[in-house]
């Protein structure tokens, strides 16, 4: 059977010959979270030709659309501040991809990976960037505020460590649902300076809270190096304090990411407790930009290294390595995100600005 096969609703729209639409991929990835096994965790070699497939398109997406987010700011087409994603893709991919749609997730300022990773529509985050009123939150949040509670995104956040407290309320809301859903908390490094960190691992590890906290430890906060930041550079160390398991994995490799946070993921599904993952990774560009690309103040050696370890060529390499995708199929991949990209900009220069007699609807609950 052919993998556009597996679903009959699919139509001639949803591919390009066998390369989905961002639409057929959200299927496709909602049948690899209901896959026998997949929840448990694994290994490289358990990872088949839809699941890469799935992983190395969404990961391609996420650094195509930051990319492209920095062409438009410094076109003056979208608004307000841009924290590009870019390098760190493995992460947020190889984390979701354990995660159902009911799994619930938290962001930073550095969001757009993890919308994309969990199912967020690219259309109405590109609306919101341009901000228009088809946008996620009605063109008024911007960048650092998309949230899509329907798939289980429950916000990005422009306060360093603010997603802290709040997942660690979701995780208490689905112990007490007794479904066996989880939450995922991502931060960077930065914020384990922050008290919400600590407040956060005591009552997760105090209470068993089906959680994972994921660092995405990318050696800077801001301008700021870890060793700089912290005498302990491995942030995972802190979780033996609070009784929670700690582990630091390469987060340039999204098949290790998928593993280790599966793993992760399955321990807090059987009402084990929380787990703290620290994924060392690196953001290829600045911390973030408004009106001007600001000048790169990291070595230029170090910033190469890392390039060499680009996990999106890490994983092409895997996969034809593996046999898995051809040089044509990956290359197809590429073409297709373009094409959704092109069609998300062309959705939000459609839509229009919001009326400022709307300024404050939404400002509170009725």
């Amino acid at each position: 059977m052919r993998l556009r096969e597996l679903n009959p609703q699919w139509t001639a729209a949803d591919w390009s010959g066998d390369v989905p639409s961002m639409d057929a991929m959200a299927g496709i990835l909602a049948l690899i979270y209901n896959a026998r096994g997949l929840h448990s965790g694994g290994d490289a070699m358990a990872i088949d030709k839809a699941q890469l497939s799935a992983m190395l398109r969404t990961m391609i997406m996420i650094r195509e659309f930051d990319e492209l987010a920095i062409q438009l700011r410094v076109a003056g087409k979208i608004y307000g501040a841009v924290h590009p994603y870019v390098g760190q893709e493995a992460v947020a991919v190889g984390v979701c991809a354990n995660l159902t749609p009911q799994d619930r997730v938290t962001s930073n300022h550095r969001g757009h990976g993890h919308c994309i990773a969990k199912g967020a529509d690219i259309r109405r985050m590109m609306a919101e960037l341009f901000g228009r009123v088809d946008g996620y939150c009605k063109g008024k949040g911007g960048s650092m505020h998309i949230a899509d509670f329907a798939v289980g995104m429950l916000g990005a956040n422009g306060i360093v460590g603010g997603g802290l407290p709040i997942a660690c309320g979701a995780a208490l809301a689905a112990q007490l649902d007794g479904r066996g859903d989880v939450t995922v908390c991502f931060f960077g490094d930065g914020a384990a300076a922050e008290g919400e960190f600590h407040e956060a691992l005591n009552i997760a590890g105090l209470w068993k809270l089906p959680i994972v906290f994921v660092c995405e430890n990318n050696q800077y906060a801001a301008n700021n190096a870890v060793a700089v930041q912290h005498p302990q550079v491995d942030i995972a160390a802190h979780a033996a304090v609070y009784a929670v398991p700690g582990i630091v994995v390469d987060g340039n490799d999204v098949l290790q990411v998928h593993t280790r946070a599966g793993e992760a993921v399955a321990r807090a599904r059987r009402g084990e407790g929380p787990s703290l993952v620290e994924c060392k990774t690196y953001r290829w560009h600045f911390h973030a930009m408004r009106n001007a690309i600001p000048a790169e103040t990291r070595p230029a050696e170090e910033i190469a290294a890392w390039k060499a370890r680009d996990p999106i060529a890490r994983l092409e390499r895997h996969a034809l390595d593996q046999s898995l995708l051809t040089d044509a199929e990956i290359g197809a991949i590429q073409e297709r995100v373009r094409g959704d990209l092109n069609e998300a900009v062309a959705f939000a220069e459609q839509s229009p600005f919001p009326d400022p007699k709307d300024l404050l609807v939404d400002m509170f609950a009725k």
